[in-house]
């Protein structure tokens, strides 16, 4: 099943996506979390979706994060929005599309509707957290954290020392991320067009907090909204009960939009 591929962007840069091709088909495209990579649960349910459904797919990991080339430390909100816009133009090319954007990748999603508006016909949200940088991480960094973030330029975010948790028992905030997140609003535009935008939310998500999918509704004007709350379900929302949920509310889109 799985078939990771390398797409060039650049001379020093390469990122490993995973794909379904068609030539003149609808497309499903998958961008992941903060420090996610493309080897889960959720692109390997999507992909397997689209093949079954004869779409297309993309799923892609942003440089510095899972086997793509780069430090996770130079990168931030601009770069991995720019990664997804030119993977997008490289591959899926001119066809339409719908997005599903977990966790940060929801952030990139908003991102790429400056460039592919007329191209996107449904937006999915998994437990979103635009701006999540500045409302979730940085407001709730002690001093102590702030001080040592803008003195030297980066921070090992240990579990505990942040809501927003991850996985990892650690990670690294560095100073110029949490400022290129302040150049992404995006929860302060609006975006006017009448595609699908359906935001999955998991009612015991730990690290971000279900306003956050509501907020993203709240952006949309025109657009067939609904809110999906996962009685049962985590920030991740990969098991097979949500996975099952949200691959429905796909299919619905998918429909609409076919």
């Amino acid at each position: 099943m799985k078939k990771f591929k390398y797409i060039k962007i650049s001379n020093t840069k390469k990122l490993r996506y995973l794909d379904n091709y068609y030539k003149k088909k609808l497309y499903i495209i998958f961008l992941p979390g903060f420090m996610s990579d493309i080897d889960g649960e959720k692109p390997q349910a999507f992909k397997k979706y689209a093949i079954k459904n004869k779409l297309g797919f993309l799923a892609i990991e942003y440089s510095g994060h899972g086997k793509s080339s780069g430090m996770f430390t130079k990168g931030n909100i601009s770069e991995w929005s720019n990664d997804a816009k030119n993977s997008i133009k490289k591959i899926v090319k001119k066809n339409k599309f719908i997005l599903i954007g977990s966790s940060m990748g929801a952030w990139i999603a908003l991102n790429q509707f400056k460039y592919f508006k007329n191209q996107i016909k449904g937006f999915v949200g998994i437990g979103s957290a635009p701006e999540f940088l500045e409302r979730l991480m940085w407001k709730k960094f002690t001093k102590k954290i702030k001080k040592e973030i803008k003195q030297k330029g980066i921070s090992i975010i240990k579990h505990g020392d942040s809501k927003f948790k991850q996985k990892q028992h650690e990670y690294p905030v560095t100073y110029q991320l949490i400022q290129d997140g302040r150049k992404n609003k995006v929860l302060s535009k609006k975006i006017n067009t009448k595609i699908y935008v359906t935001m999955v939310h998991g009612k015991n998500d730990e690290l971000v907090p279900v306003s956050f999918s509501k907020k993203v509704l709240s952006i949309f004007i025109g657009a067939k909204k609904k809110l999906v709350i996962i009685k049962k379900g985590d920030h991740s929302l990969s098991n097979k009960g949500p996975l099952k949920k949200i691959i429905k509310e796909l299919s619905s889109i998918v429909v609409g939009v076919v």
